[in-house]
This record gives structure tokens, sequence and C-alpha cells, in this order.
């Protein structure tokens, strides 16, 4: 982040969860006011591309077979070294597939919800298999809509920046940047009159009258965006 605002030469930026030491791939960072919407992608489900080693070698059949009993709900104490209270835990995994296998190392692919921890996922997955097993390689493809094929590395911001600095070109500087409204496409909207917008913009509460429409199934307590 702190790159990000030195090279846009903006005071203020954010972003929705960092990346472990040695974890690459897909960071959101919001730019300006928008940082104030990060809230809605706190809690997205993420991705992971990683490559796990077993301490001793393994059939690939029972390897699949533990990667199914790990799918679904699962049971995790946060690592020693991590920012929340190290209570167990309940989290999903919705998928984890073995992309690769060759001899003690396995390429795999992880669906999880905000939270799992793919590290303890590993060390876990190598105790029920008897053999122990840790992580050595780890990449974010996908937090909630941001995918990696659609994320913008630093080198090419900084291009982007440079043509509209230097010779007024933001063309670039605007396919790159995305409009905020992403950050909240995936939750349940409200949508409100236009006469209610200003007050709400100052701060004001949502009253009915300033309501047009509500999608159906919105639970109370739930986060919505409001449109």
């Amino acid at each position: 982040v702190a790159w990000v605002k030195k090279l846009l030469n903006i005071s203020k930026a954010g972003h929705s969860g960092t990346l472990d030491p040695g974890v690459s791939g897909v960071l959101p960072i919001a730019l300006g006011d928008s940082t104030k919407v990060l809230q809605g992608i706190s809690n997205v489900d993420k991705e992971y591309v990683g490559v796990m080693l077993l301490h001793s070698t393994v059939d690939q059949e029972r390897v699949k077979a533990v990667f199914r009993e790990f799918t679904g709900k699962i049971y995790q104490r946060p690592p020693l070294k991590s920012a929340v209270k190290r209570r167990i835990r309940v989290k999903t995994v919705y998928s984890l597939d073995i992309m690769e296998f060759d001899g003690r190392y396995v390429l795999f692919k992880a669906d999880v919800e905000s939270g799992t921890y793919i590290r303890k996922l590993c060390y876990d997955i190598g105790e029920v298999l008897g053999v122990g097993a840790s992580m050595r390689e780890l990449r974010r493809t996908r937090v909630g809509c941001f995918r990696e094929e659609n994320t913008v590395n630093l080198n090419t911001l900084r291009e982007a920046y440079s043509l509209w600095r230097d010779y007024g070109d933001e063309s670039l500087l605007r396919r790159l940047i995305r409009p905020v409204e992403e950050m909240v496409i995936h939750l349940p909207r409200i949508y409100i009159r236009d006469s209610a917008v200003d007050a709400i913009a100052h701060g004001a509460s949502l009253a009915a009258p300033g309501v047009a429409k509500v999608e159906e199934g919105i639970r109370s307590g739930q986060l919505v965006a409001l449109m």
C-alpha cells in the first residue's frame, strides 16, 4: 500500500487483508474515499494455488481421499504467529483439488472461506496422512470477484501514472483502476431514492421513505450495499 501511495502521489489508500511473507497474488487496494467501502470485501471467499511438501511418500489416491475429508466444514486453530486469538474456529473449504502430483510435492487449488489458514491446512492434512506436511509455496488467485487475470502489477501502474502525468493520457490509468462499485457487487442491495442520497452521504440514517427497492432475502444484521 505504501508503494501505491508513493507511486500515485496520493495520501490515502488501504487494502482488504495482508498477504503473509512469502505469499504472492491478489491484494485489492482502495484509493481515496473508496477505502470506506473496504468492509464490503473483508469477509469474501478466497482462492489459492499452492505447493505442499509431504514429509514422506504417500500414494496419490490416499492424498485425494484426505483432501475430500478436508472439504466442507473444518476446525482450525490459528497458528502461533497470527493477528487473532488462538481459539478453535469453524471454517469452510468449498473445494480442495490436486492439480499435479510429483513424488512428495503436491500442487493444489483451494477455494476457502475468508480467514482460513492454508499453511495450517497443509499441516493438518499431513497429520491425518501420518507423515507430516508443510506448505512450500502459495499464491492467492482470487479475492471475491477480483481475479488474478485482472490484477495490475506495480510496473504497469507506474507506466500508466507516468503517461497521465507527463502526457495527459489517462486512458491506461482508467483501465487499470476499477470502479468502487465492484467491491460491493456480491452484496444484497437496497436501492434508495435520489432525494435521500445527500442526507445519507452526510451520515443520516436510512428511513423507509428513502427506500425505493429492497432485494429479497436480506437478513437482519447482514451487510448490504446502498445503490
